[in-house]
């Protein structure tokens, strides 16, 4: 049926030239952008998905700066202490040619105090942007990642590095006195702990052997501090005389330090004396026969094997169990110890991540560094417990000797160069401290460099993983809303070729009408 009211050809013609023209729009569009969703409209659940991962990628964005900051804070903080270990090490070879007596160790001292300036200006210098990690004990977070869970919360991850202290600064000493327990001093038998004027000295410590003989033409071998001496009784030899022949051999012997006399009471005995600050002295004494020897008054037994006199050095031992006993707990930041020795008071207040070795070493560092007359220190470690020691010894008159602890945990920790400006060679004192405290300063600048050294390699890691990490999520991102480039060109010339045709054929449909004016002709 033919109409000139409804134009059923040209409709069909119509809306397919609709369609294509709208299938065109959405082509082009894409061409044009670049994205096959280019706004909500297109694919709500993808674009809510893709702006949710293109925001991820600028927070990571953010992330890469924040590491790419704290990298270089960290680089110049790791060359800071690079460089002071260089220059300590520097310092060390100073400390050993003064050891000779015959240098001019004034001179040496001037270069030693060039290099402690020279460290000081690095470590004051050694900031990136204002933060200085070679100063304080603070820790420093680094912002390293974003962590989105599965319920769409966000959070953030930090790498925290820990600041390593080079300054030569002293420890701020708290008020608390709960650290009484973890320190014991001794001197001999005698306990000194925290009893204020409780005296120590120079004094030797003595062993005492009684000798008695056995059969005659006996043979005796006597053995102090790794020296054998040796005495050999005739066939009418008396137990003095074989105690007096046993100390005429160990005094023409020469041990340093080693002296020996026959008991002005009891004629027989032996007293052995040492005045070794800090190495106990072994003693061994044994006969060909069947002497007998009675050790400090025990009972008379065979040979003496392992005897010790105890090192004069009054000793400070640390451990949270109780003296004698294992390590059962570390020490924490602001912990503080002190010594007081003749009423001068000496601190060493515990940082981050100490041990019991560095308060041994801390305090020995300030005890060097107050230059007592006579006073010497030492560091050693329990082989059994594994506990660390601190050794003083007094080469004088009597002196007061306390020890304390505080545990309150507000005390400021002490600088981990601390004596370093107290280093001085000019005296054969001055010396000996100087060496063994000059090792002490090294391994602290080298395992701050060391701990620099390990956070630089995390960061670099996590920087790597970030650069990753935002490549992925770009990739995920543009397989979501980028166009086919090569479907949608191929597709918009299809497209153009239809819509002409859609033309002709809508042409062809209005030509209908006319056709109808024909019949009325």
């Amino acid at each position: 049926m033919s109409s000139i009211l409804t134009n059923t050809s040209a409709m069909v013609a119509l809306q397919t030239l609709r369609g294509v023209n709208s299938q065109l729009a959405t082509t082009q569009s894409e061409i044009s952008t670049g994205k096959s969703i280019s706004s909500a409209r297109d694919s709500a659940s993808i674009w809510a998905i893709s702006k949710v991962m293109e925001s991820d990628v600028k927070g990571f964005q953010g992330i890469s700066e924040s590491l790419s900051l704290g990298q270089s804070t960290i680089s110049v903080a790791r060359t800071a202490a690079e460089t002071v270990t260089d220059l300590l090490t520097d310092m060390k070879g100073l400390i050993v040619s003064a050891q000779e007596e015959n240098v001019d160790r004034s001179k040496i001292q001037t270069d030693i105090e060039a290099l402690s300036d020279q460290i000081n200006s690095i470590t004051g210098a050694a900031q990136f942007n204002g933060l200085n990690l070679v100063s304080g004990t603070d820790d420093v977070n680094v912002l390293s990642s974003l962590d989105r869970s599965s319920d769409g919360s966000v959070r953030a991850s930090d790498i925290t590095v820990t600041r390593q202290d080079l300054t030569t600064t002293n420890g701020v000493f708290g008020a608390g006195t709960g650290l009484a327990g973890n320190v014991t001093a001794t001197n001999g038998s005698n306990s000194l702990a925290g009893v204020a004027g409780t005296e120590f000295s120079g004094a030797a410590n003595t062993m005492e052997i009684a000798v008695a003989a056995g059969a005659n033409n006996e043979f005796y071998t006597l053995q102090v501090a790794g020296t054998t001496v040796t005495y050999a009784a005739d066939g009418t030899a008396t137990n003095d005389e074989v105690a007096a022949g046993l100390v005429a051999a160990l005094n023409n012997a020469g041990i340093e330090g080693i002296t020996a006399v026959v008991d002005g009471v009891t004629t027989n005995q032996i007293n052995i004396s040492s005045t070794s600050k800090f190495q106990d002295v072994e003693v061994n004494l044994d006969s060909s026969a069947a002497a007998t020897f009675a050790v400090n008054g025990a009972a008379g037994a065979g040979a003496v094997t392992g005897a010790t006199i105890n090192a004069r050095a009054s000793e400070v031992e640390f451990s949270s169990g109780g003296v004698g006993a294992a390590n059962t707990a570390g020490v924490s930041e602001g912990d503080g110890y002190r010594v007081t020795i003749g009423g001068q008071v000496f601190d060493y207040v515990a940082g981050k991540n100490e041990t019991f070795n560095d308060v041994a070493n801390g305090l020995k560092l300030a005890i060097d560094a107050g230059a007592l007359p006579n006073i010497s220190t030492n560091v050693t470690q329990d082989a059994t417990t594994g506990n660390w020691i601190l050794q003083v010894d007094n080469d004088g008159a009597d002196q007061a000797f306390a020890v304390t602890g505080s545990d309150t945990g507000t005390g400021t920790a002490t600088g981990g160069l601390f004596g370093m400006d107290d280093i001085d060679v000019t005296t054969d004192d001055g010396v000996g401290a100087a060496l063994s405290n000059i090792e002490v300063l090294i391994q602290n600048s080298i395992d701050a460099a060391a701990s620099f050294g390990s956070d630089q390699r995390r960061i670099d890691t996590q920087m790597e993983f970030v650069t990753s990490m935002m490549d992925a999520l770009k990739s995920g991102i543009g397989s979501l809303v980028d166009a086919n480039l090569d479907e949608a060109s191929a597709r918009f010339q299809s497209l153009q070729v239809q819509q002409q045709l859609a033309i002709q054929s809508l042409a062809i449909a209005n030509q209908g009408p006319q056709n109808i004016l024909a019949l009325f002709r």
